[in-house]
Parts: C-alpha cells; structure tokens; sequence
C-alpha cells in the first residue's frame, strides 16, 4: 500500500473525533443500563424480602400475644401450600415447620446463609437451590428475635423469577435519545473535521506554495473555529506579505552591499561568513602575504590581530548593544581603514575603506594634461630634431639619412602606439555601453597568448606555470579580456627580469566572480610604487620604460579593463619578491 492509498483509508480528524465521541458515549449507555438494570433488580428483591420480614414480624406478634390453640390455627391459616415458615431456637435447630417432617436429633440450619446473617445483623436473605431435604428452590428471609428465628420462604419458581427480572421498558427510550445524541454529535463532530480539514489543506498548499484562494472561499466564519480560521489566515496572509517586503528590503540590501565601494564582509558570532562581497575580498588578498581561500581566514591575518583580540573580549562580555573599533593597516603602499561593528546578536561586521584611492584619483586628474603633453613632447621632438638634421644639410652622406629616417620611423611607431592606448582609454572611460560583450573562455585566450609570446619567453628563459580552470567561461568584451592578459604578460617579459616564473591561476570563485591571481618571480616594485602602478603614464624608471618602447599606459589599460569587466585589480609584492596582481572578473556582465 503506497503513500496515497494509506491516506485515503485513513480517518479523518473529524471521523476519528466521532468515532472516539460515539465508543465513549456507548460506554457510558451501556454502564448505565447495566446500572439501571442491577439496581431494578435489587430493589425487586429488597421489596420480597421486606415484604417476608413484614410476615416474620407479623407471625412475631401473635407468637408473643396468642395463646398456643390459636397460633397453631393461625400458622395453618398463614402458611398456603407455597409459602414455608420454620422457627428456630438461636443454636439454629428446628422448632417448627410446616413443610418439613423433621426430630431435634437430625435438623440443624445454623449454616444456612440467611440464618448467619440474621444471627449477625438481626435479618438475613438467602437464595438456595434445591437443599438437601427438599428438591424445591426456595427464597428464604429470616428475622432474629430475643429467643428464636423466624424463617418465611416462597418457592423461587419461574414465576418469582419473572418477577424479580427488571423491566426494560425504559431501554426503549433510552435508546431513541441515545440515537438523537449520537446524530448531534455527528453533526457537530463533521462540521468540526470539515473545518480542521480546511485549515489542513491551507497548510498544505501553503507548504507546496500553490494558490489558495479556493480554500479561502469555503472556510465561514460562522462559528468560533470558522472565525479561528479566518484569524489564522490573515496572520498568515499579513506575515507572508512582511516576509515578501524583507526579501525584496533583504535583496535590495544584499545588491548595494555587493556594489559598495567599501569592502564588507558580515559574519556569525563564530566567526563563520554570512555575507563578503569582492571588494573585501580583494583588501584582504592585498593585506595577506598568502591568497585566502575563505572570508574567515581573514581574522588569522596578522594585520588583523587587534580585530580579532577586540571581538575576542566582545564576545565574552556578551553586551547587549553594539561595540565598535577601527584600526589603520598600511600595505603594499596602500592605506586601508578597517572598521569593526558587533552587533546585540553578536554578529560582526568588518569594512575595509582603501583610503588611499582619493588621492591617487585627484593626482591623476593634475598629472594628466602634463604626462600627456611631455609623452607626446618626446617622440615629436625626435622626430622634429632628425627631419631638421636632415633638412638643412643637404650634403649629409645616405647612409647617416637613412638612420636619421629610421629613427623617426621607430619615434613615429612609438607615437602611433601612444596615441592608439590613449584612444583605448578613452573609449573605455568614455563609451562602456556600447563595448559589445560574447562569452569568452578565459582559459583558451591565455592559452593563445602564452603561445603568441613563446619566442620572447623562450628569448629571456621565463617558465609559465598556468593554473587555471578548463573552460572557464565569463560574458565580456573578447579584445578588453585579451588586453588585461597580455599587458599583464608583456610587463613582466619586459620588466621582471629573465629567467623567472610567471604563476596564473583562478585561486577562487562565487556566485558572481571569478578570482584571479597573476604573480612574477622577478625583480619586483617597491611598495611606494605600488600604489601608483595603474596611474596613466607613471614610470618607475622612466628612462628604461622609454629605451624598452613602453608608452606607460598597459597597466592603466589593464584597470580600466577589469573595472568594465566589474572587477577590481590590485598589486602587491609577492612572497617571492616579484610582482603579484589579484583582480575579479564578473562571470556575466
């Protein structure tokens, strides 16, 4: 028997209230006609026997007042053929009765029940069958009295015991109110289950989150558990309308967290994570010496041991209001405040501000006129220089023209370069939305460019060690993804050195991102460069950038790329003493 067919045998509420109503109610009929009948009966009996003690007190009084001649016609007038009467003396032996042939030597009743009793309480009853002298069932009575026992008894026939029965007369209508009883309790006990059953099929469409509104028409309010019903709804109702709105509060709160420019991270009063958005990971990756793999490895970060000591103590205290402590971490040349809340339900939650970001916006924005104007200087004035040279000598030898061309040839290619990253720039700071994004796999397009730079790798004995994910696949601009790839890759041929490692690897990944993690084991930044990096046109030694054919705007193309890309790109010194890039890329942008 399956599930379905074992509900359908299965009583309802209301048939089980029923059911349980109408055994116990005939419990209760049949102990009281039981009742009824045994006390009917007694008092049948109570009646005979008074009525036999009434004789034996009668036969008493005219012992007491009758002469001897007289009593002996009396006797024989009392005793009919049915009804026997025997005296006694108190030792129980035989005085006289009419029945009974009997000599004082042989007949002794002192055992007889009735005899006891009366010996005892004064009268005594006594149902016997056929005795040992007589073959008839008698119903005796016996009555104590100063010097003997009268004993009266009548035959206990089929008519006597037709008497004694008790009348069922009343079972009759007993019976008929019984029944309108039982027709009432059914009709309350239905109308219960039809309510209950209701409230039940409420609840399980609720449980399965189907409509109910055809419930709804069929639950009344007119009764006490109808109106319960109703109450019970609308509770329902206005707290399924309340869970609704926090959702929507709770989703509309869960997007501005995960927007914010300020790392968040929440996390339970066991330091498990509830809620991290990139940013924070990304401050927490740049504040580590090692990738975290987890938001909680976050509290075993040295930098945050007076985090940790404050929520320590917090937690012990058990206050019942919010505490608060913010500390200043400097690394890898950048600033970062970190603040600390503990709520009243001892949930923490850890902001982390880069502090230093303002700054780096507000010098770009001086130093960008001037950087732009003293690249575009350089080559122009080359050029410029060699076509005078030329120009106003016109006897110079072919060959020395030939490698003043050059030289503006190479001048004018670095120029077309500059020009193409500004133009790159600004059509990312300037038209976002209309850059056209595919699916790209991020692991493929790697794998195109470390074959595209195979000679240069081969040239400086650089060894790629590529970890990342088989089909690793984001929604993006193809030539921005490539762009951020293989800048990231040309820095490193060009600056770290030669013979090093370069590490690429995807160390993490959520619901939204993917985290990456681009590492040299090369030469390396000092940290007062890091946090200048990605500005445009910033070198850390300029002559050699320029001698190198750099125009000093990869890695500012590189950022830009990553925030279209709703990521952020950080740079620090690795463990190896290279350099180390952390940055996230949105998977569908």
């Amino acid at each position: 028997m399956d599930m379905q067919e074992y509900k359908k045998c299965t009583l309802t509420f209301g048939k089980k209230l029923f059911v349980s109503i109408l055994g116990l109610f005939l419990v209760f009929v049949a102990s009281f006609f039981l009742f009824l009948h045994f006390t009917e009966k007694d008092h049948k009996i109570e009646l005979l026997a008074n009525k036999l003690q009434n004789l034996n007190e009668n036969i008493n009084i005219r012992i007491q007042t009758m002469p001897d001649a007289d009593l002996k016609h009396y006797l024989k007038l009392v005793c009919s053929s049915e009804l026997r009467l025997t005296i006694l003396n108190p030792d129980g032996d035989i005085l006289y009765d009419n029945i009974l042939n009997y000599t004082d030597s042989v007949i002794n009743l002192s055992d007889r029940h009735e005899i006891q009793e009366a010996l005892k309480d004064g009268r005594g009853t006594d149902v016997r069958r056929a005795s040992q002298f007589l073959d008839v069932d008698y119903f005796f009575s016996a009555t104590k009295y100063n010097d003997y026992i009268i004993r009266t008894a009548v035959p206990y026939s089929d008519k006597l015991v037709e008497t004694l029965k008790a009348e069922y007369h009343y079972l009759w209508y007993a019976m008929l109110l019984a029944i309108i009883l039982i027709c009432i309790f059914y009709r309350v006990t239905n109308k219960l289950g039809i309510s209950i059953n209701q409230l039940r099929q409420f609840a399980i469409h609720i449980d399965k989150n189907e409509p109910y509104d055809d419930i709804l028409k069929n639950i009344s309010d007119d009764d006490e558990l109808g109106e319960i019903s109703q109450h019970i709804i609308r509770i329902y109702q206005r707290l399924h309308d309340t869970k609704e709105a926090l959702y929507i509060e709770r989703e509309k709160l869960i997007a501005h967290l995960r927007t914010s420019q300020e790392g968040l991270g929440v996390f339970e009063k066991d330091k498990t994570e509830i809620l991290v958005n990139s940013l924070f990971n990304q401050y927490v990756n740049i504040i580590s010496d090692k990738p975290l793999e987890k938001a909680e490895e976050v509290f075993d970060i040295p930098e945050f041991q007076p985090i940790t000591n404050f929520i320590q103590k917090a937690l012990k205290r058990a206050r019942k209001s919010e505490l608060r402590r913010k500390i200043s971490v400097q690394k890898n040349g950048r600033i970062f405040l970190i603040r600390c809340i503990i709520f009243q339900d001892m949930s923490i939650e850890v902001s982390i501000n880069d502090v230093t970001q303002e700054e780096q916006q507000s010098l770009v924005k001086r130093q960008l006129t001037q950087n732009i104007a003293h690249e575009l200087k350089t080559p122009v004035s080359s050029i410029q220089a060699y076509l005078e040279t030329i120009v106003s000598n016109p006897d110079i030898p072919p060959e020395k023209a030939k490698m003043f061309l050059d030289r503006c040839y190479e001048q004018s290619n670095r120029l077309a370069r500059l020009l193409r990253d500004i133009s790159v720039l600004t059509r990312m700071d300037e038209a976002t939305d209309m850059i056209e994004m595919e699916k790209v796999d991020i692991s493929v397009l790697v794998a195109t460019i470390i074959n595209e730079v195979a000679l240069d790798l081969e040239k400086k004995q650089i060894t790629i060690i590529n970890h990342l994910s088989k089909k690793l696949v984001i929604r993006g601009n193809y030539s921005l993804l490539y762009s951020i790839f293989r800048n990231l890759m040309d820095n490193s041929i060009a600056y770290a050195g030669n013979n090093i490692q370069i590490i690429i690897n995807n160390f993490r990944e959520d619901e939204n991102y993917y985290y990456f993690r681009f590492v040299d084991t090369g030469v390396g930044v000092d940290a007062e460069h890091l946090q200048r990096i990605f500005e445009r046109f910033y070198r850390i030694d300029k002559g050699r950038s320029r001698k190198l054919g750099g125009t000093g705007l990869g890695l500012a193309i590189v950022k830009n790329a990553v925030l279209i890309h709703g990521g952020n790109i950080s740079a620090k010194k690795s463990q190896s003493g290279g350099l180390e890039f952390i940055f996230t890329l949105s998977k569908d942008r």
